[in-house]
């Protein structure tokens, strides 16, 4: 809860600062850059991290398959969910709600979406493609060099595991710091928050259920042709990508092989996002995005969704994470009994 705390702290000082910069001519550029130089730097932190993790390596081959198996389907019914519940609600693949008038929402006014185009310019307004592509091609190259550098060269740098591991969650912790501050700063430099929520109400709450409803759904399809039992399944997929917890849980009542998938798998599921949350954003919708990391949702893939979709969206996304994180120590123990 401190971490949350902190991510919330930073993002909210991040919109404060941005809301009295909102008629800043040309604010948007240099944030940009500054947010795409530090998603490298925390991307490679984290390849680092895991390519330095013994127990990561060696479970690499059909612990890592089960696991990327369960992942694929997860996050397939997950965007599911969310694409036959926005249908439901009457929203749109960009995450507006469907009406006569096609704009940043529905009633919004020409002025206003004006006012959003002239916020973020023409380069972010228009034509995206190669920009989300190139991002995810940088994304994906930062994973490898950083696992190829933690497997190969952080042991020789640091001989004690626990010490490099305590730097790289420094740095990881920094660096979503600075990220969560310029997304909130976007945020507030957009000016049209407010205004999207106000629109939406309470169906932003309705998204973290239905993307746990996939979630879960995903997870018990895997217990017709991969060896773990419905219990295992369902435990694992209530881990929601938190790595550092639902594991563990797991791992006391004696689930060792569980554990060890529950690990994979919610490692898999954050990078796998890192990867397709452009493409999926482009291709499929802006919500699927959003449904696609559960808890890495409100950080480290934060960034990457409001950089391939828009500042409200980031918004759905950090109170998704939020209830997605907050539900990990409720659901896992209570499905394993």
């Amino acid at each position: 809860m401190s971490d949350l705390a902190l991510y919330l702290g930073v993002a909210v000082i991040g919109y404060f600062a941005g809301s009295r910069l909102r008629h800043a001519a040309g604010i948007i550029r240099w944030t940009g850059r500054l947010q795409n130089a530090a998603i490298v730097v925390l991307i490679f932190t984290m390849g680092t991290r895991m390519g330095a993790n013994r127990q990561v390596i060696e479970n690499l081959n059909s612990i890592g398959l089960y696991a990327l198996i369960m992942t694929v389907f997860i996050m397939a019914f997950s965007a599911a969910a969310i694409t036959l519940a926005r249908k439901i609600m009457g929203v749109d693949r960009q995450g507006n709600l469907k009406g006569p008038s096609k704009g940043v929402c529905q009633g919004a006014s020409a002025d206003a979406e004006a006012a959003v185009f002239e916020t973020f310019g023409e380069e972010t307004a228009k034509p995206e493609e190669k920009k989300l592509d190139a991002m995810t091609v940088i994304i994906m190259a930062c994973v490898v060099l950083g696992l190829a550098f933690g497997c190969f060269v952080a042991g020789r740098l640091f001989t004690d595991p626990d010490t490099f591991d305590a730097f790289a969650g420094q740095v990881i912790t920094a660096g979503l710091c600075t990220l969560l501050f310029f997304v909130g700063f976007d945020m507030g430099v957009d000016g049209t928050v407010i205004r999207h929520l106000r629109e939406v109400g309470l169906r932003v709450l309705v998204y973290p259920f239905v993307i746990m409803a996939g979630t879960l759904a995903g997870a018990l399809v895997c217990v017709l042709f991969l060896p773990v039992s419905i219990r295992e399944a369902l435990a694992i997929g209530a881990g929601f990508g938190w790595y550092s917890f639902a594991p563990g849980i797991i791992m006391e009542k004696g689930l060792v092989m569980a554990s060890a998938i529950s690990f994979m798998h919610n490692i898999l599921r954050e990078y796998i996002s890192v990867l397709i949350i452009p493409l999926v954003a482009k291709k499929v919708g802006y919500l699927e995005a959003m449904a696609l990391p559960a808890c890495s949702s409100m950080d480290v893939c934060l960034p990457i969704i409001e950089r391939s979709t828009r500042a409200d969206i980031a918004m759905y996304s950090f109170i998704s994470g939020v209830i997605q994180s907050m539900a990990v120590p409720v659901l896992v123990p209570l499905v394993l009994g």
